[in-house]
C-alpha cells in the first residue's frame, strides 16, 4: 500500500508539473501529456527509486532520473506531436522532473524505503575512522649497522 501512495504522489505531482511545461508553454494536447506522464512514473518509480536510489545516493538517483526523463519525454514528443523544439521541450520538462525527483527522493528515503540500520540492527557509521602511527625516527637503527660518519670517528 505504501508504493501505491507513492506512485500516486509522483503520478499527480508530474501529471502537474508535465501539464504546467507541455501544455502551456508547450501547447501540447493533455492527452499525450497524460501518456508521457503515465509512461514516465512507471518507469521511473521502477528503474530510479525503487533500484537506482536504495543503492546509491539522492544526488545519482536524480541525474539518473533526469536523462530517463528526457529520454522518454523527447522519444514520445517526438512520436505523439508534430513539431520543431521537442529538444528543448524535453529539456526543460526533464529538468523540472529532476528538481521535483531531488524531493520526491527524501520522501522515499524517509517513509518508503526500509532504513538500512533497522535491516542489519547495528549503526552504520557514514565516515570510516583511520589511525596513523606516528613515531620520532623516520627509520630504525640498529647497533649491529654502522654509517660512514661512524667509520670515520672510529679511524
Amino acid at each position: 500500500m505504501k508504493h501505491v501512495k507513492a506512485l500516486a504522489i509522483k503520478f499527480i505531482s508530474s501529471l502537474v508539473l508535465l501539464s504546467i511545461i507541455l501544455g502551456l508553454f508547450f501547447d501540447m494536447a493533455f492527452s499525450n501529456i497524460f501518456l508521457i506522464t503515465l509512461v514516465l512514473g512507471v518507469t521511473a518509480y521502477l528503474i530510479g527509486d525503487m533500484l537506482i536510489l536504495p543503492r546509491t545516493n539522492n544526488t545519482v538517483a536524480t541525474i539518473a532520473d533526469f536523462g530517463l526523463a528526457f529520454v522518454i519525454i523527447w522519444l514520445m514528443s517526438e512520436n505523439l506531436t508534430y513539431g520543431d523544439n521537442h529538444l528543448l521541450m524535453s529539456l526543460i520538462s526533464a529538468v523540472g522532473v529532476a528538481l521535483f525527483e531531488y524531493m520526491f527522493h527524501r520522501y522515499l528515503a524517509n517513509n518508503i524505503l526500509p532504513n538500512k540500520q533497522q535491516q542489519t540492527g547495528t549503526r552504520q557509521a557514514n565516515t570510516l575512522q583511520y589511525q596513523t602511527e606516528a613515531s620520532k625516527e623516520l627509520t630504525p637503527v640498529r647497533p649491529d649497522v654502522r654509517t660512514s660518519e661512524e667509520d670515520k670517528n672510529q679511524q
